[in-house]
């Protein structure tokens, strides 16, 4: 910076009398071509007018110096900037590029799944080059229609959803890494499109014990004294998909606290622990239509996220009486998961989720 101000200061001081020069040259040049054309005038005019006319260009030729320029500065008075390292320093810049530098053919990690999940993306990513040896990744994103990437994840994983994605809109995801014991980033991979057409899980409002964040998909139990389920907005649960419910803060712990997912809306219930409900509680306690299962999960911490997945079973010809329904479920939490069988009396295409907390305090994140 201090260089490029130096050049800027002689600049500024050397063009002065050159711009001076050019317009006094630009102006006399300008005055006889006025003339010249005066004179042509004067010679092609009526005969009349011819001699008025030839008159007054004398006078004007005369008082007119055309001979005269201004001094004009000589070529070696003239600033030439230029700029001079010293071998030395080449030397050391060449080690620097060197020691630093690297060319690559394709970046070592690509991008390598989409997987749409309500109101995000999960990203996924590999390693192509088998010499590089990983110790951090960096996932940027950005809108389409945005000028900037941002990034969205830094850590040792090779997958990543992205929250809070509009549904039905493109993103353009990138990725790069940082090799073992290095400070500087790889190459970003190719640019690729990721977009979701699922509507991200929202809690229902106006529940008085629970405050919403912005986009409704974090539920904060506050110091009311009001106790009760809250529900999902609608019946977005759908089997085939995974629903996540992520702790971010936890308070004190009840038997009756509940999170999972039910066939609809029940008012006057304060636990999910209940018919036509499948539900974990904070100890690791599992529910299944109000009644407790033999095995159970880990209790809930700070950070937990706890997942549930379902796909329908069919029926033998024998049990299909009724419209009875079977779905399997898969309760995961803390690297611990839980496979049973739920039995309803009717076929249902999407579910409801819910939680309940007895004490303040407790924060999740569902999506």
């Amino acid at each position: 910076m201090s260089l490029l101000q130096e050049v800027d200061t002689i600049e500024q001081e050397s063009i002065k009398p050159l711009d001076e020069c050019q317009k006094l040259i630009e102006h006399g040049v300008s005055t006889a071509d006025d003339l010249l054309r005066e004179g042509e005038s004067a010679v092609h005019g009526d005969v009349g007018q011819e001699n008025e006319k030839l008159c007054s260009f004398t006078k004007k030729a005369l008082h007119i110096q055309l001979d005269s320029l201004p001094e004009v500065p000589s070529l070696v008075d003239v600033p030439c900037l230029s700029a001079q390292l010293d071998d030395c320093l080449l030397t050391i810049l060449k080690n620097q590029i060197f020691r630093h530098g690297t060319v690559a053919s394709h970046p070592p990690v690509q991008l390598e799944e989409f997987i749409e999940k309500p109101g995000g993306i999960l990203v996924r990513w590999c390693k192509v080059d088998d010499d590089f040896i990983p110790q951090d990744y960096r996932l940027q994103y950005r809108k389409s229609t945005a000028n900037h990437f941002e990034d969205v994840y830094v850590g040792s994983e090779t997958e990543f959803i992205v929250l809070h994605i509009d549904p039905n809109v493109d993103y353009q995801f990138r990725v790069c890494a940082r090799g073992d014991g290095r400070q500087e980033w790889s190459p970003w991979s190719v640019p690729q499109i990721g977009h979701t057409t699922l509507v991200p899980h929202e809690w229902t409002t106006g529940l008085e014990g629970y405050s919403l964040s912005s986009r409704r998909n974090i539920a904060l139990r506050n110091d009311s004294q009001s106790c009760g389920v809250l529900y999902s907005k609608a019946p977005t649960y759908f089997c085939g998909q995974t629903l996540t419910f992520r702790i971010e803060t936890v308070g004190q712990p009840d038997r009756r606290d509940s999170l999972g997912v039910c066939v609809e809306q029940q008012n006057g219930y304060d636990s999910l622990q209940r018919d036509k409900a499948v539900c974990i509680s904070t100890n690791g306690a599992v529910f299944v239509n109000g009644k407790e299962m033999t095995n159970q999960l880990p209790a809930v911490t700070s950070g937990s996220t706890v997942t549930f997945d379902m796909e329908a079973v069919q029926l033998g010809p024998s049990s299909n009486e009724g419209g009875n329904s079977k779905l399997r479920v898969t309760i995961s939490s803390n690297n611990r998961e839980v496979v049973f069988d739920w039995v309803l009396d009717q076929c249902c295409g999407s579910l409801y989720f819910g939680c309940s907390f007895s004490y303040p305090g407790w924060k999740v994140l569902v999506f």
